[in-house]
């Protein structure tokens, strides 16, 4: 349970913690065709933690570094992209599940990250974000005395 600096319960912090990951995560469980391709969240991530590190995982088939604006700030990394259309003269698509236009994904961090060091890598259409722990985020060891 979330408890304020004097120990008191916070239950509706906890309550909108709770309905934004629900939220967050409402379509993702849903079989593909039951809903629009636009409807999902886009892009797909893939988050975890590495060591001393976050690591965030998105694909981006077709997309350029000058594409895409990484952020983050008060917890969230904020990832936005833009994926242009492509005019093509006298196309009669049949089928058009890529999706083109601006997206933006905001992740809330588990943890605190040391903005400074973030690093993102674009290869073949995945894009690597790791995020640096603060030292404050990073675990560790008591030692307990014997008395």
């Amino acid at each position: 349970m979330v408890r304020n600096i004097f120990g008191l319960p916070q239950p509706w912090q906890q309550l909108r913690r709770e309905m934004d990951r629900l939220m967050s995560n409402m379509f993702d469980y849903l079989p593909d065709g039951l809903l629009p391709a636009g409807a999902r969240s886009l892009p797909a991530l893939n988050v975890w933690e590495e060591g001393d590190a976050l690591k965030v995982e998105a694909e981006l088939p077709g997309v350029r570094a000058d594409d895409l604006e990484i952020s983050v700030a008060g917890g969230e990394l904020t990832l936005k992209v833009s994926r242009p259309d492509v005019e093509q003269a006298d196309v009669k698509y049949h089928r058009r599940e890529r999706s083109v236009g601006t997206f933006v994904r905001v992740l809330r961090l588990p943890v605190e990250v040391d903005v400074d060091r973030v690093q993102a890598d674009l290869r073949n259409g995945v894009l690597t974000i790791t995020l640096p722990k603060t030292e404050a985020a990073k675990p560790r060891k008591i030692s307990v005395s014997a008395g």
